[in-house]
């Protein structure tokens, strides 16, 4: 399954009558890691009234939770999972720390503060898609080379390493169940000169254009 989370976390910040709120996000794989992040994050904050907070975590199995702590019940942690919710993310925490500014915000202002911190805080952070699929070789001779990554960047399939010997081996990643269609596409382009190898399953996202494996 293909899914949407967070490669880098960031912090974003706004204030509404006086009261700062704070969001922290983290990518999380784990309840425990979940944990651990906000635990951190009590003890760095240590002097907030409030620490808020909601994950996602699982991708067909979906664990979702969240916590008001202290909050009005529905005024903070379920927009923040909300926020979640509504871009598609999985294994994510966000946490929204708030210092009280001394003025009420009644239920619909906490509602929007921890919206659109919650928000902020995404708004800093680094999205990716991580794609479940496979690290692939490709073999070709010299002759067939060009057509073969002529092929793969058409495709926009990236090159993560090459070997130069008798022949040409080149690393490549692929979504799960399109195998049988580069198969084919590769047989076609270099009149079966070119041998395909699944290396292994892996994860795979791209940053700015890079791919990066998990």
């Amino acid at each position: 399954m293909d899914y949407r989370t967070v490669y880098e976390g960031g912090t974003g910040e706004i204030v509404e009558k006086k009261s700062r709120f704070i969001a922290r996000v983290f990518p999380v794989e784990t309840e425990e890691e979940a944990d651990r992040h906000l635990a951190d994050v009590k003890k760095q904050y240590w002097d907030a009234r409030h620490h808020c907070w909601a994950y996602i975590i699982g991708g067909e199995q979906v664990q979702e939770r969240f916590s008001d702590d202290g909050e009005p019940a529905g005024t903070a942690g379920k927009p923040i999972l909300e926020v979640l919710r509504g871009h598609g993310l999985h294994n994510v925490l966000i946490v929204v720390i708030r210092y009280f500014g001394g003025t009420l915000l009644g239920t619909g202002g906490l509602v929007r503060a921890y919206t659109q911190s919650a928000q902020a805080g995404l708004a800093a952070s680094t999205m990716i898609m991580k794609i479940e699929g496979y690290k692939v070789k490709i073999k070709t001779g010299y002759s067939t080379l060009g057509k073969l990554q002529y092929l793969l960047a058409q495709r926009t399939l990236p090159v993560i390493a090459s070997d130069y010997t008798d022949s040409v081996t080149l690393t490549t990643l692929i979504p799960a169940g399109e195998e049988d269609n580069l198969l084919s596409a590769l047989t076609e382009s270099t009149n079966g000169q070119a041998e395909i190898t699944r290396d292994c399953a892996c994860r795979f996202a791209y940053n700015n254009g890079e791919p990066i494996i998990f």
